[in-house]
């Protein structure tokens, strides 16, 4: 699979890129051998193993998807799974070197910035398999992932934030009409969130003549407010501050666990402002700001791993990328939970609408995967 790509790091303003064909390259995920009661067993010394990103596999988001996903499939497969913790960039190489002293077979890393790290172990390793969450692994910019022994998952998230930016200038339309977003780093598989929610918002003003404003994100300078890490920490709890500050009543945080300190912004102001959730329905993983949460805008990591690590340990690898859209359900928008009675009535359908325009191409979406 070729690609045209040229990435964004932090504190870099670039254009990115990959060809709108990518979109096609892989279908959504088939229903796994756990959905369908199918186990099998795995092939000989199969290892299947897993290194995460910053913000450890307890992050309620998208490390913790990922080790959901591992696990289900080591079930299904009859094996134990071997998965390390990064605490920081320093840990990435080490970690994985870690996993093939081990045995492993298959190693699955977990987030953009392990794609350094994976494409130079899967280029000197090339009797291994490696399962790439969130980067096609493009180190030397060629158009190319680096060698045939990856599988890239990837997800169009900004498809789904879409929706959500949408839900959300609805939500303020009749309160500040300002909603906000901060990150942690500026990353594509960040900012496409960021970007994706503002892109709604601004079709919501399109649409209803309306003034909702975006905080936190410059959709012309592709940047805004960012804490430089995915940890909760004082540099999350003053970026939502910042944000809560100017009156919004809606706020994105992108990236692991940093939601935790905007929930507890919000909880100290004493306002009523919505909280929405990334990568997995955080209702769900996360009980305890059910409460606080308009939505989630969720990426089929779990479903995308299980099913990548089941075919391999069935001796069928496939390094074909799997692009999760709105379409092939690999993004979504998750239920508004609580927040159903306090959203207007004519929302979900209009949602639905929008939904079926960005599937059918009459509504264009951009992002550094699709254009």
């Amino acid at each position: 699979m070729t690609f045209s790509t040229t990435k964004k790091f932090a504190g870099v303003v670039a254009t990115a890129g990959l060809l709108v064909a990518l979109a096609g390259c892989g279908s959504a995920p088939e229903p796994t051998a756990s959905e369908t009661g199918d186990a099998g067993g795995a092939v000989a010394d199969f290892l299947p193993c897993m290194v995460s990103d910053a913000g450890g596999f307890d992050d309620k988001s998208f490390n913790q998807l990922g080790f959901e996903g591992l696990e289900a499939a080591s079930s299904t497969l009859g094996v134990e799974p071997v998965a390390v913790q990064s605490d920081s960039e320093a840990d990435f190489a080490p970690n994985i070197t870690s996993l093939i002293d081990q045995n492993c077979k298959l190693i699955v890393t977990v987030g953009f910035a392990l794609a350094s790290a994976a494409g130079e172990a899967a280029t000197a390793n090339p009797d291994l398999e490696f399962v790439s969450i969130d980067d096609v692994v493009d180190n030397d910019f060629d158009g190319e992932t680096d060698a045939d022994n990856i599988k890239p998952i990837v997800f169009d998230t900004s498809q789904a934030a879409f929706l959500a930016g949408y839900a959300s200038a609805s939500y303020s339309t009749d309160k500040s009409k300002k909603v906000g977003t901060f990150g942690g780093m500026n990353f594509p598989t960040v900012s496409i969130f960021m970007d994706g929610f503002a892109q709604g918002v601004a079709y919501w003003n399109e649409q209803k003549s309306d003034t909702v404003e975006v905080l936190g994100w410059d959709t012309a300078a592709q940047d805004g407010v960012f804490t430089g890490a995915f940890t909760a920490n004082q540099d999350a709890i003053n970026a939502a501050q910042g944000l809560v500050d100017q009156g919004v009543d809606v706020l994105l945080p992108v990236g692991g666990p940093i939601y935790q300190s905007a929930a507890s912004v919000i909880r100290d102001s004493g306002r009523d402002i919505a909280l929405v959730g990334v990568d997995a329905d955080v209702y769900e993983t996360d009980p305890t700001v059910a409460d606080l949460l308009l939505t989630s805008i969720r990426k089929a990591i779990d479903v995308g791993v299980e099913e990548a690590v089941t075919a391999a340990g069935q001796g069928e690898f496939d390094n074909t990328p799997f692009v999760g859209t709105l379409e092939n359900e690999g993004v979504g928008l998750a239920p508004f939970h609580d927040f159903e009675s306090k959203i207007s009535p004519d929302l979900q359908g209009e949602l639905d609408e929008i939904q079926a325009g960005i599937i059918d191409g009459s509504i264009v979406v951009t992002s550094y995967l699709a254009g």
